[in-house]
């Protein structure tokens, strides 16, 4: 249930973090450093984060994350200009980095507690396969709003965010009522600070005495790059072919909503890849043919193949998260998930806002068939990443 609410306002203003700016007069190179503030921002606060989740739990960060979405929200809905997008993108990434890792940090624990041997790509595709789902009918639900547009003398991409919001207080509440967490004592500041530390020490100690967590972090790298291009390029180029952001985001709703309903059944089935490859040799698999596609994505003509390459990148995109996070999960403990997770989105983060800096003025000096070509062909770069793990996996079943 959690993870769903959490997701449900992703899916609700998807493609619209492009459209909205674009629609207000910004141009694409300021749009992409605008999107890179948040990637910044998720990069600086991720460690410090990361630690104060394993230091003194995981609900105080949800807790303080869901309201700083709310407001996140509010000031984007609100932006007419450059300065006040920046404020927005800003929260966003404050909101990220509080959220990227104590929900599913919170999740393993239990169930690991209940089956430390689980195989975790089981139950983490399941989650996945929720977020899935949950943003697909986001999307469907948010290109309704569009189309319906039922408030006079405002844009049609006003409603979703306003929808949103909603939720993410709604977010909030369940996790004051559902998050529990073994018995801490009452902690101070000063604990807290005192802690922190401590633990983004062991994390990076754990990162720097593992090459195959190193070798995973690094996928992030490249992985992101492909996510660029079908999360931001996509709804730019099918603008250009609509003609109009609005024409462009009432057909990227329904679109994305059959997307991520092919990401949920991409997260579902990875437990039948891994039977045939192993976690590493499956994951290996899904960073190659998402990068593929991602090319096929671009250079497809039209928009029926632009849709059909978007609606397989993120097949694939489902199908790598559960494979990607079981193995980082396997490389940490309870005294360091958190954290683990926390390095792995500032990788992650900081790729994607590099990439945006350096996509969003190639698609506007070129175009944008050349960036999200591009993009695609680099991420299979990522595929290398994988090989420690691949030769731990080896080596494990030769024990």
């Amino acid at each position: 249930m959690l993870t769903s609410v959490r997701w449900l306002p992703a899916g609700l203003t998807f493609g619209m973090i492009v459209l909205l700016p674009l629609e207000r007069g910004l141009s694409l190179a300021e749009i992409g450093v605008l999107m890179s503030l948040q990637g910044f921002v998720v990069l600086a606060l991720e460690l410090p984060t990361g630690g104060l989740a394993d230091a003194i739990g995981r609900r105080p960060l949800l807790l303080a994350g869901a309201a700083i979405a709310v407001a996140s929200t509010w000031v984007f809905l609100m932006a007419e200009s450059f300065v006040v997008f920046a404020v927005a993108l800003v929260l966003q990434g404050l909101f990220r980095a509080l959220d990227s890792g104590p929900l599913e940090a919170w999740f393993v624990d239990a169930a690991l507690a209940d089956e430390p041997d689980a195989e975790l790509d089981r139950p983490l595709g399941r989650a996945a396969a929720a977020l899935g789902t949950t943003i697909a009918l986001g999307a469907a639900a948010g290109g309704a709003l569009v189309a319906w547009h039922p408030i006079a003398g405002s844009s049609a991409l006003v409603l979703p965010y306003i929808v949103s919001a909603a939720v993410y207080a709604l977010f909030g509440v369940l996790v004051a009522l559902l998050v529990r967490e073994p018995h801490r004592e009452r902690v101070s500041l000063a604990f807290a600070v005192r802690e922190t530390p401590l633990a983004m020490r062991g994390g990076l100690r754990l990162l720097r005495g593992s090459r195959v967590l190193r070798g995973l972090v690094l996928v992030e790298v490249f992985w992101s790059i492909a996510m660029i291009a079908f999360e931001s390029l996509a709804p730019v180029r099918l603008t250009e072919q609509f003609g109009s952001e609005s024409a462009a985001a009432a057909v990227f709703g329904p679109a994305s909503a059959v997307a991520w309903g092919l990401f949920a059944v991409g997260s579902s089935s990875v437990v039948f890849v891994r039977r045939r490859l192993g976690p590493a040799g499956a994951a290996m698999l899904m960073r190659l043919l998402n990068g593929a596609v991602v090319v096929v994505m671009g250079i497809a003509a039209g928009p029926v193949g632009l849709l059909i390459g978007y609606g397989l990148a993120y097949l694939t995109h489902g199908a790598a998260g559960p494979l990607h996070n079981a193995l980082l999960h396997r490389q940490s403990g309870p005294e360091t998930r958190a954290m683990v997770l926390s390095i792995n989105s500032m990788i992650a983060g900081g790729a994607y806002s590099l990439g945006l800096l350096a996509l969003m003025p190639l698609a506007q000096s070129t175009s944008t068939i050349t960036a999200i070509a591009a993009a695609g062909a680099f991420s299979m770069l990522g595929v290398v990443g994988y090989l420690p793990a691949l030769r731990q996996q080896r080596a494990a079943g030769a024990d």
